[in-house]
């Protein structure tokens, strides 16, 4: 090989880490955004029987609601959030699998009025017969990022919930 090509073949590489490393920086808060206050997980949440809710750190509180009966998994879900005491610009629900990485599921809701936010999510198929979730809601606000944690479980069609657990 010729020594221009070489050299050629590495200025590519160089390039290629460069843009690799841009891309990498531009989507990281996307993926991990900065949070300023976090409330508190609700153990006796059961979002099959309602909404739950919970105060957030500074004021005010977040309601969460899975709307679909029985919380199915690749069927769309009917979400909702109701603010109160908080000013928000955007409200989305970040679906996390506890104890297995189920990839990034965070879909934003609309404003409907009166600190309602409503849309619609889907949770992945799992191979588990039964799968431990996280709500995240996602709450930007002027004094920053909010995060309210809401947890749940999944079961496949035809099995009963473990334990008679939510």
């Amino acid at each position: 090989m010729a020594k221009s090509t070489i050299f050629y073949w590495g200025i590519a590489g160089l390039l290629f880490v460069a843009l690799a490393s841009v891309a990498t920086f531009k989507v990281m808060p996307v993926l991990n955004p900065e949070v300023q206050g976090t409330a508190a997980l609700d153990s006796d949440c059961d979002l099959r029987a309602g909404p739950c809710l919970s105060q957030l750190p500074g004021g005010g509180s977040v309601s969460f609601a899975i709307k679909t009966p029985g919380i199915p998994l690749v069927k769309p879900l009917d979400l909702e959030v109701r603010l109160a005491d908080v000013e928000a610009s955007k409200v989305e629900v970040d679906f996390v699998g506890i104890d297995m990485n189920m990839g990034f599921n965070r879909p934003k809701l609309n404003s409907v009025g009166d600190g309602v936010y409503s849309g619609t999510g889907m949770l992945p198929v799992c191979v588990r017969v039964a799968m431990e979730w996280e709500a995240r809601v996602l709450i930007t606000t002027p004094r920053g990022l909010l995060v309210a944690p809401f947890r749940f479980i999944t079961v496949k069609d035809g099995v009963a919930l473990p334990g008679g657990s939510q």
